[in-house]
């Protein structure tokens, strides 16, 4: 089987489902798209920008490569501002890749975070994905993203509310690994992505769900034929 991850940001594809990739992929072809530059929308020089893009990739090339992922693919749409590109070409390059590794399960972004970027990702896939002819995808299931999906108002559009939980106890230690490489990403606790409340948070979805650690999605659409 073959799955693919949409993430907006470098570390978004690790926050959100790093564990259950790092458990399926000895059995699964996992690849993984990141749209978004990830480091462009910080005050900085052009010269810095580029070396931050730079840095970003290798390191999300090597976290993914951790969690078990065959390759990482690349698209440089400009960080938290994804709502200045048209949704058509954010569209058009999801459903390329989708036809490219035909994957049969999505794993991307709620479509109520905080982050203006996972929003639209989440549209962009759903879109490209709609169940028409030889559209490959099977399964698409969101993921939180700790700093984004918790932030936002708790509403009844916007609220996270998983209702598949996967088991990452044997994977946790891979998924904290992996989240290390990206060192500007990680932060120091109490913030939710510093390490210790990045196991603290897949500790209390186990808990929620009779298991030491795991992580939560919510089923957006599965096809069964």
């Amino acid at each position: 089987m073959k799955t693919l991850i949409i993430a907006a940001h470098p570390d978004d594809e690790v926050l959100g489902c790093g564990g259950t990739i790092a458990k399926s992929s000895p059995n699964n072809d996992t690849y993984t798209l990141i749209l978004g530059e990830g480091a462009t929308s910080r005050d900085i020089t052009e010269r810095q920008k580029k070396e931050d893009v730079n840095r970003l990739r290798k390191e999300a090339e090597h976290a993914n490569k951790i969690i078990g992922v065959k390759k990482v693919f690349f698209e440089s749409f400009p960080d938290n501002k994804f709502d200045t590109i048209s949704l058509l070409s954010m569209v058009k390059t999801v459903e390329r890749y989708v036809q490219k590794i035909k994957p049969e399960v999505i794993y991307t972004h709620h479509r109520g975070d905080l982050n203006i970027d996972h929003r639209i990702t989440f549209d962009a896939v759903l879109t490209a994905c709609r169940p028409v002819e030889n559209n490959p995808v099977k399964k698409i299931l969101s993921f939180e993203v700790p700093s984004s999906t918790e932030w936002n108002i708790q509403m009844a559009s916007t609220s996270f509310n998983p209702n598949v939980f996967e088991d990452i106890t044997k994977t946790i230690d891979r998924k904290v690994e992996a989240m290390s490489v990206y060192k500007t990403e990680v932060r120091s606790p109490p913030h939710p992505r510093s390490i210790e409340k990045i196991k603290a948070f897949a500790e209390a979805r186990g808990g929620a769900a009779g298991m030491y650690y795991a992580e939560a999605f919510m089923l957006i659409r599965e096809l069964r034929t």
